[in-house]
């Protein structure tokens, strides 16, 4: 049984999402609320919950400042907002959690199955850590969460040459550093990292524009060579979208 807070300035939500967590997560036991950055610190310090559900506006300041008060942070958080902006693509490369009002059931027992799969709290600091840097960084310069089997790593994501997939595993290779392999299938990073100049031109391949060097025609099929010599297939039906793509750089 994972015991939990909520905080959240706004009471109405607190009772809302305090019954969609009892109605839906039956592994989770309220044990408090608060209402602001101070009230949820003293709660915190008070309790010692396992995971908190923690909003990001409030009037005395946010989930973030929250937790950079905090000397100690030996608990999950998953993050609950009403808003679709910049943080959120900060929370997708920080492979922390989050969750936007009104609560969705099958979202919240998904991040809650995360919190308790969790493996340890080292790799939770790495986390928000890189969420904090992200958060403060420009857009190009924002770094991507990769796990390994046995490591964490945060990675500058204008590093990234290209991904390559194989079923449910991606292996990231770098202009200057080993591969890294990691149990995520391709599509997720498609997602990501698509909005920063990356492209799908194979169903197995996901490059970095950047990187790119030349394309070459042939009979047997075309062919994109990044940067670092490294031949990658272009789809037939990518073509065009990669030739149009070729047109803007």
């Amino acid at each position: 049984m994972l015991r939990a807070i909520v905080i959240d300035d706004i009471e109405s939500v607190r009772k809302d999402n305090i019954a969609v967590i009892k109605t839906h997560c039956s592994n989770i036991s309220i044990i408090g609320q608060a209402d602001s950055v101070a009230s949820g610190i003293d709660l915190i310090n008070q309790l010692s919950p396992d995971l908190v559900f923690l909003d990001i506006e409030m009037p005395d300041g946010n989930g973030f400042d929250l937790l950079k008060k905090l000397k100690v942070i030996n608990f999950k958080v998953i993050f609950v907002t009403g808003y679709e902006d910049f943080a959120i693509k900060a929370f997708r490369f920080s492979a922390i959690d989050y969750l936007l009002k009104p609560l969705n059931p099958t979202d919240l027992k998904e991040a809650v199955q995360k919190a308790e799969e969790a493996i340890n709290k080292e790799v939770f600091d790495v986390k928000l850590q890189n969420l904090f840097a992200n958060l403060e960084r420009p857009k190009y310069l924002q770094k991507l969460i990769l796990k390994t089997a046995d490591r964490i790593y945060s990675v500058n994501i204008q590093d990234i040459v290209n991904c390559e997939s194989d079923k449910n595993y991606t292996t990231f290779y770098f202009i200057n550093a080993p591969r890294l392999v990691v149990s995520t299938n391709l599509k997720e990073y498609e997602i990501l990292l698509t909005p920063y100049n990356f492209f799908r031109s194979h169903q197995s391949h996901l490059i970095n524009m950047a990187y790119f060097d030349h394309f070459i025609r042939t009979d047997g099929g075309n062919t994109i060579i990044m940067k670092n010599k490294t031949a990658i297939p272009l789809s037939v039906r990518k073509k065009e979208e990669f030739m149009e793509l070729l047109e803007d750089l």
